[in-house]
C-alpha cells in the first residue's frame, strides 16, 4: 500500500512528484530531495551552503512530521552537493540535526541543483 505525504510545514513540490510516499502501512517513509526553499514564500534562503542546509534539513523534518516520525527514523539519506569543499560546512550542520546514531549516507557532487541550490537532501525513514 502506498500513501501520498503531504507537509505544509515544507515546501511544497515544484515538479510531478510528492514530497514523501509511505510504503508497509507507513513503516517506511522515502522522502524526496528537499532544497533550501522557504515553505512560506516558496523562494531560495538568502545564505552560504550552511544556511541553505539548515533549511534542507528543517524541511526534511517538516516532512517526516507529517508521515508521523522524526530525524531519529532516518535510515539512510543522499546529500547532493554543487561543490565537495562545502562538505565540512555542511557536516557540521548535519551533526546537529543528527547528534546520535547518524543514519547511513551518501554524498555526491552534482553539475547543478533545482532553483541554483548548493544542497539537495533525500532520505528514507522506518518507524520504530
Amino acid at each position: 500500500m502506498r500513501k501520498i505525504v503531504e507537509a505544509k510545514d515544507a515546501p511544497r513540490a515544484i515538479g510531478p512528484y510528492s514530497q514523501a510516499v509511505e510504503t508497509g502501512g507507513g513503516r517506511t517513509v522515502w522522502c524526496s530531495g528537499q532544497i533550501p526553499l522557504d515553505p512560506k514564500s516558496g523562494e531560495m534562503v538568502a545564505g552560504d551552503v550552511a544556511a541553505q542546509a539548515e533549511r534542507v534539513l528543517a524541511n526534511v523534518a517538516a516532512v517526516l512530521a507529517a508521515a508521523g516520525l522524526g530525524m531519529r527514523h532516518v535510515v539512510k539519506s543522499t546529500v547532493f552537493l554543487v561543490d565537495l569543499a562545502d562538505f565540512a560546512k555542511v557536516n557540521e550542520v548535519y551533526a546537529r540535526h543528527f547528534p546520535e546514531n547518524p543514519p547511513a549516507r551518501s554524498t555526491v557532487q552534482v553539475a547543478a541543483l533545482p532553483r541554483g541550490a548548493r544542497i539537495e537532501i533525500e532520505c528514507i525513514a522506518q518507524a520504530d
